[in-house]
């Protein structure tokens, strides 16, 4: 099989491409997922996110570990990565956020030449179709349907007007003006058309519309193990099950922060020695592959709720979850509408931060070990993590077998700095949700601390982990630990681009799955040669 362009990964990143690639009839492409559809009902129905979480069972899920991280009292972390059409947009809390603009600028000044603020803001427009409307910041007729929460729960307002009592500022628009604020979060929800109120996935706003074209063949439940590489360039991928497929220009990886690097480094594209520890023909060395891992530590605070209108798993509150189907079917709204994570805020930690440096999540139900421990008790929980981590992690093989899962290193808390800020973040937490909005809800606090700086590091240890932001393990820059060029070429081989989180120098303030998009959009006018 031989086609223009072959793409390795149908998530968020390479359902876009896919799409915006074979808009040219004369342009083939192929887009290969390791995972399924990406249409179920569990994807389509908001709700069903806490169903996929989990990992228990791997539904839609890749549902990896880390290695034992020393940061974390020795514990393994949990990194849920989306397997199926769409990646981890298919199984998120669909929140839509962008990051803040310096943190782009922060990029070009990195090296990324070409990625500052002025220059991604037309590609984040033209992602978007807010219901909003269109304005110098926000798109209206892109793909990517961006909605107001349908049916967003008392508490999550309640909290909103907790942090004003803290002397917080309010915004309506966590993507406007200005980021620093507290409000409630827009997500990728159809607003508009026969789906109105599910979820849209990047699969459902640009991959499904575009499944039609005869130039484009998606493969779905298809491994690939490796890339072939020949004469200084990538020539084609090799499936598990034994099939070659072609790329006549470049083949393009989409597999995510993990999945990226994990399959250079199986093709022998990356770290020399690491390669030839382990037998592996080393193709290309270059040395920053699985490096520069980054991602934001998350700290939950849990409560017992003194009302019934939020979430648990007791008899009484599942007959309501399962009542409340009637008024999805009836105009996609009530509780199986929800992002979960429905309040928030972005907030400066001290006063020398010229941005926001923390973010914080009101979810309407107890979150405990990515929903792997439920409770019965009706209950809520708040999250804070700290936007730019100093810490670094890595990527690396355990095994030459393809089969075999990475070794992921997240370094979560390697570097002191972090330690000290969370702390911080905490205490700042604690008295958010002391103000008199959340009396009415406020019962039973879960896991309490004894009060001091090290009873708290201590409770962070021992229950912080991921809240799903992998980025920076195939970075770009134009330094000698770059993997990828500012137009995302593999750097010293031919044929070969990475689109995915992995490319981000740093970590954006904020949750990355609208970045990640916006990196597809702009990587396809590179490709296509308009910028």
């Amino acid at each position: 099989m031989r086609f223009d362009h072959v793409i390795v990964g149908g998530g968020s990143a390479g359902c876009v491409l896919a799409a915006r690639l074979s808009e040219d009839a004369a342009t083939s492409v192929c887009l290969i997922e390791a995972g399924g559809g990406g249409d179920g009902w569990l994807v389509r129905i908001p709700v069903g996110t806490a169903l996929m979480l989990s990992g228990r069972p791997r539904i839609n899920n890749w549902a990896l570990q880390t290695v034992p991280q020393p940061g974390l009292g020795g514990r393994r972390g949990f990194q849920p990565r989306g397997r199926c059409l769409g990646g981890s947009s298919a199984i998120n809390a669909m929140l839509y956020v962008r990051g803040h603009p310096g943190d782009y600028d922060e990029w070009a000044d990195l090296g990324a030449d070409g990625w500052d603020w002025r220059s991604v803001l037309p590609y984040f427009r033209q992602a978007e179709s807010n219901r909003r409307g269109a304005s110098d910041l926000h798109g209206a007729d892109g793909p990517l349907q961006v909605s107001d929460q349908r049916s967003p729960a008392a508490i999550s307002q309640a909290f909103v007007a907790a942090c004003a009592a803290m002397g917080h500022p309010l915004t309506e628009d966590f993507n406007g003006e200005a980021q620093e604020g507290a409000g409630l979060y827009q997500v990728t929800q159809f607003h508009s058309g026969p789906r109105r109120g599910e979820r849209c996935s990047s699969a459902a706003a640009y991959l499904f519309p575009a499944r039609a074209r005869p130039n484009l063949i998606v493969l779905t439940r298809t491994q690939v193990d490796r890339i072939e590489v020949e004469d200084g360039r990538a020539r084609a991928v090799l499936t598990r099950r034994g099939r070659r497929i072609e790329a006549r220009r470049e083949i393009i990886l989409s597999a995510g922060a993990f999945g990226s690097p994990h399959l250079l480094m199986l093709s022998g594209i990356g770290p020399a020695d690491h390669l030839r520890e382990l037998g592996i023909p080393v193709r290309h060395d270059l040395p920053g592959v699985g490096a520069n891992l980054q991602d934001h530590l998350d700290h939950a605070l849990g409560f017992r709720s003194l009302r019934r209108d939020v979430m648990g798993m007791n008899p009484r509150a599942l007959l309501r979850l399962a009542l409340a189907g009637r008024n999805w079917r009836r105009d996609r709204r009530g509780i199986w509408s929800t992002p979960y994570a429905e309040g928030g805020a972005f907030l400066t930690s001290h006063a020398g931060a010229r941005r926001p440096d923390l973010q914080f999540h009101l979810v309407i139900g107890i979150v405990d070990q990515h929903m792997r421990r439920l409770h019965l008790a009706d209950g809520w929980s708040a999250h804070v993590c700290l936007l730019r981590p100093e810490s670094r992690g890595s990527v690396r093989l355990g095994s030459a077998d393809p089969r075999r899962p990475p070794l992921i290193d997240m370094g979560f808390l390697s570097d002191p700095r972090d330690a000290a800020a969370m702390v911080r973040a905490v205490r700042m937490l604690e008295d958010i949700l002391a103000q008199p909005p959340l009396g009415p809800w406020r019962g039973r606090r879960l896991w309490p601390h004894d009060g001091s700086d090290a009873g708290i590091l201590a409770d962070i240890r021992a229950r912080a982990d991921t809240i799903y932001h992998p980025v920076g393990t195939c970075r770009m820059g134009r330094d000698d630990l770059a993997v990828t060029d500012p137009q995302l070429r593999l750097r010293g081989l031919a044929g070969l681009r990475v689109v995915d989180a992995s490319v981000m120098p740093r970590l954006i303030g904020g949750n990355t799955n609208a970045p990640t998009i916006m990196v597809a959009e702009r990587a396809a006018d590179l490709i296509r040669e308009r910028i």
